[in-house]
């Protein structure tokens, strides 16, 4: 009889552990899909940017500087590869895309484009999009690191290597409007 209450509790251990298990890959891999998304939003920006640099050269030919700016951060982002380099350089690539739409306020020639008003728009429809993705993003994150943190899950992912992810953070800089002076 012993063995047999001996047997039922391994077992349900064994199921638990098995579940935990689980449970943490299942949290791990909305992350991860969670950061697909915002890479997806990310890259549809990239996609229209290099049309926007070309439209604003057009006109704002002078501004060679920030023109070369708005290409490097996006070719920082194509570089990076861990997300928390993919986080910094699209810190930097919206710093300079606000940069260079504060600056297109100087160009009413430009304002009134209808490329550039249709690339605006697509940017910032996509912004929100990125925004929304960076929300859920957190928000998963937050709940695989909360799995992580509280007992007895916590000794589980220990045991098997779970790592806490990092949330995305907004950038300081990013977060102050631009200040174009001429």
């Amino acid at each position: 009889m012993g063995w047999i209450i001996a047997l039922v509790v391994v077992v349900v251990i064994a199921i638990w552990l098995i579940g935990t298990y689980n449970s943490l890959v299942q949290a791990r891999n909305k992350v991860r899909n969670a950061f697909a998304q915002i890479d997806t939003q990310l890259q549809r920006r990239f996609d229209l940017i290099p049309n926007l640099v070309e439209t604003v050269k057009g006109y704002a030919s002078h501004e060679k500087e920030l023109l070369e700016n708005v290409t490097a951060s996006r070719s920082g982002y194509m570089n990076a590869h861990t997300p928390g380099e993919k986080m910094a350089a699209d810190n930097q690539l919206t710093s300079t895309l606000k940069t260079l739409f504060a600056v297109s306020e100087n160009y009413p020639e430009l304002k009134a484009n209808a490329n550039f008003s249709k690339l605006q728009d697509d940017l910032k429809g996509t912004e929100d999009k990125v925004a929304f993705s960076r929300q859920f993003y957190n928000d998963t994150v937050t709940r695989f690191n909360d799995k992580l943190q509280v007992f007895p899950t916590n000794i589980i992912g220990s045991m098997f290597g779970f790592k806490e992810e990092e949330l995305f953070k907004t950038d300081e800089a990013a977060k102050t409007a631009p200040k174009v002076q001429f």
